[in-house]
């Protein structure tokens, strides 16, 4: 089973819905990034459950504890170890899950694969694992900012109902203002209510999340193998849930010629302060490729999507086997589960698209791999 993430900043995740704990190991990064407890608890804090009437009831604190590569205040280098505990896990629940697989769930493939499958929850294939994203990405993003890049991430569909673009200087703002973590509030509300009306039938419903990365050098990935836009869909991909990624324009370039989607070069004003960057002196008149040209960035925001399933785990009665009997039977599912998991996902997208940036930025030469101390001589 593979559990690490990155070639030189790489992230192993540990631990499952209803065990002791949930955790991180963090190498490659590079000493001397000033790091403490907080900058890793305030994203715990976004993806936690218990904070809204559209998230799992489930009350956790999800209490951040740093155990290594801390020193001072400061990476020294060393693997750093983040844990959070499990405190509400009612394993009870699941009991009667252990030779019924539910469906939509890992439960079948997994018991086949390894025999030996903690069913609890979901046990390591639950959406709780993604803990271990969230502190991985944290410490990816303060060292990505310390360079100017900042992520963000948004819900712009929850059903049939799409939210409008927004100025990408207000997204972050405007979708930290409501529970679906929607950047148009008029979309917001109808979003809000579709989720709860699912949650009343005992159903659940999926969605769209956007993330877009901002201030990204250009160089960042490979021409063949390593591509950053491959390495950026492999890792929301295997976010749980996820089953479709986009980058830039996605699947509507299947519907469009190359006289409308092709970014067209022009020489940036260097007297007009909105164009002015650090990147190059060179900007393209659109985005459809979302920031990414033949597998490297090219300096504008990289824009990816994920289609996001609506939560497995329903209340509605189900059919599926007895694994034990070899027969039909049918299922409801008891616990405590998201009616929507996009809300909650947002975080997790932005965590992922920051590990992979981070590894690109150390391995293509932006960012020292020892000592960040380096990169101001």
């Amino acid at each position: 089973m593979v559990n690490i993430r990155g070639k030189i900043f790489s992230v192993c995740s540990f631990g499952s819905s209803h065990g002791k704990a949930i955790g991180t190991v963090i190498d490659g990064c590079p000493a001397n990034l000033e790091l403490n407890e907080e900058d890793i608890q305030k994203e715990l804090n976004r993806r936690k459950p218990g904070t809204s009437s559209i998230t799992s009831p489930r009350k956790e604190k999800d209490k951040i504890q740093i155990l290594s590569g801390i020193f001072e205040g400061k990476t020294d280098g060393t693997p750093i170890t983040g844990i959070v505990f499990n405190e509400d896990q009612k394993s009870k629940d699941y009991s009667y899950l252990k030779n019924t697989p539910r469906p939509g769930h890992g439960d079948f493939t997994w018991k086949k694969k390894y025999g030996n499958y903690d069913y609890n929850g979901g046990g390591r294939g639950s959406g709780r694992v993604t803990i271990s994203h969230v502190i991985g990405g944290a410490v990816a993003k303060k060292l990505l900012s310390n360079f100017g890049i900042k992520i963000i991430s948004h819900v712009v569909q929850i059903g049939d109902i799409k939210a409008k673009t927004v100025n990408m200087n207000l997204i972050e703002e405007k979708a930290s203002q409501n529970p679906v973590h929607c950047s148009d509030p008029e979309a917001a509300k109808k979003m809000e209510e579709l989720i709860l009306e699912y949650k009343n039938k005992g159903d659940s419903i999926g969605g769209i999340v956007e993330t877009i990365v901002i201030g990204a050098p250009i160089g960042l990935g490979n021409p063949i193998f390593g591509k950053l836009d491959g390495d950026l869909a492999k890792a929301l991909m295997e976010i749980g849930s996820v089953k479709g990624v986009e980058i830039g324009l996605g699947f509507d370039v299947a519907t469009s010629t190359a006289s409308e989607i092709n970014d067209e070069f022009y020489i940036k004003d260097k007297n007009n302060p909105n164009e002015k960057t650090k990147n190059s002196s060179i900007g393209t008149t659109t985005n459809t490729s979302g920031g990414i040209l033949g597998g490297i960035s090219n300096g504008m925001p990289i824009v990816t999507r994920i289609a996001v399933k609506p939560t497995p785990s329903i209340s509605m009665i189900q059919n599926t086997v007895d694994l034990e009997k070899e027969k039909g039977c049918e299922i409801e599912i008891k616990g405590r589960h998201d009616p929507c998991i996009c809300p909650r996902v947002t975080v997790v997208s932005e965590s992922a698209v920051a590990i992979v940036l981070a590894d690109h930025m150390i391995r293509s030469g932006f960012i020292h791999p020892s000592n960040l101390e380096f990169n101001k001589e």
